[in-house]
C-alpha cells in the first residue's frame, strides 16, 4: 500500500486525523527532506527516506519500489498532496507504467487555507491558485493565467512567489495585475503560516515589497470588494449585513 498524505502547513495540529492514522500505520515515509523534519515527532523508529529539492521523481521512484515489496509506504507532501504536491506525479507514474501498487491520497491543509485564516477571510468569494515557478510551467503561460484571473476579479493566492532564482517573478505577476486590479487592492503575506516562526503583513497592491516574501510565503491579492479592517483581511461573499 502506498499512501500519498499531505501534512498540512507544517505543525501537527493543522494535520488530519486521516493523516496522522495513515503515518501511524505506514512502516516507511519517504519525502523532501524538510518535509520528514516537519514530522519527526511521528516517525519514531520507522525508515525514513529523504531527498532534495528537485527530485521528486526519485522520490516517487523510491516510494513505489518499496510498496511493491509488499511494505506500507507514506509518501509525504506538505499542505494537500494533490496541490503542488506528488498525489499527481504518483498517479501518473503508476498508471502510465501499469504497475501494481494500491495508492490511498490523504488530504491535508493547503498553505492558502493556513494563510487565509491568519490574514482573516480573504477567500469567502471566487479564489484561483497561481504558481510562479516556471521550473515546470512556461513564464508565458503563467503571465496568461496573471491577467486572466485579474481581469475576471478573482482573489488570487500566489504559490512558490519568491526564490533567488527567480527574485524578479513577483514583481512583474504585481506590473501584470495592475491594469485590472486597483492599487489599494488588500494584499496579505504570511510567511511560515502554521509554523512556529509565522509571521504576517497587510499591505495593498500599490504599497506591495515584494523582498518580504521567499518561498516559504503565500502572498493573497484581494479583489474589488476585499477590504481590511481591525487587521483582518474581508473579502464579502455578497450578504446583506
Amino acid at each position: 500500500m502506498l499512501y500519498v498524505i499531505g501534512i498540512g502547513p507544517g505543525g501537527e495540529a493543522m494535520m488530519t486525523t486521516q493523516a496522522l492514522e495513515a503515518m501511524e500505520e505506514c512502516e516507511v515515509i519517504v519525502g523532501y527532506k524538510t518535509y520528514t523534519h516537519l514530522v519527526k515527532n511521528l516517525v519514531g523508529d520507522k525508515e525514513v527516506i529523504k531527498t532534495g529539492m528537485c527530485k521528486e521523481l526519485e522520490r516517487c521512484q523510491a516510494a513505489i519500489e518499496l510498496a511493491q515489496t509488499g511494505k506500507k509506504v507514506a509518501l509525504i507532501s506538505s499542505g494537500d498532496a494533490g496541490i503542488y504536491g506528488m498525489a499527481g506525479l504518483i498517479l501518473e507514474m503508476v498508471t502510465k507504467q501499469n504497475l501494481d501498487v494500491e495508492v490511498k491520497l490523504v488530504p491535508g491543509m493547503t498553505a492558502s487555507i493556513a494563510a487565509a485564516s491568519v490574514l482573516g477571510a480573504p477567500l469567502m468569494h471566487d479564489f484561483c491558485h497561481i504558481s510562479l515557478s516556471d521550473l515546470l510551467t512556461p513564464w508565458d503561460v503563467i503571465e496568461k493565467r496573471i491577467i486572466a484571473a485579474a481581469k475576471a476579479d478573482f482573489v488570487i493566492c500566489f504559490y512558490n512567489p519568491r526564490s533567488r532564482g527567480r527574485e524578479g517573478h513577483l514583481a512583474k505577476a504585481f506590473e501584470l495585475m495592475a491594469p485590472f486590479k486597483s492599487g489599494n487592492t488588500p494584499v496579505g503575506i504570511v510567511k511560515e503560516a502554521g509554523r512556529r516562526k509565522e509571521q504576517k503583513w497587510l499591505t495593498t497592491i500599490s504599497d506591495m515589497d515584494c523582498t518580504l516574501v521567499d518561498m516559504r510565503s503565500m502572498v493573497i491579492v484581494g479583489n474589488q470588494s476585499t477590504y481590511v479592517k481591525d487587521g483582518l483581511m474581508v473579502t464579502p461573499r455578497g450578504y446583506e449585513v
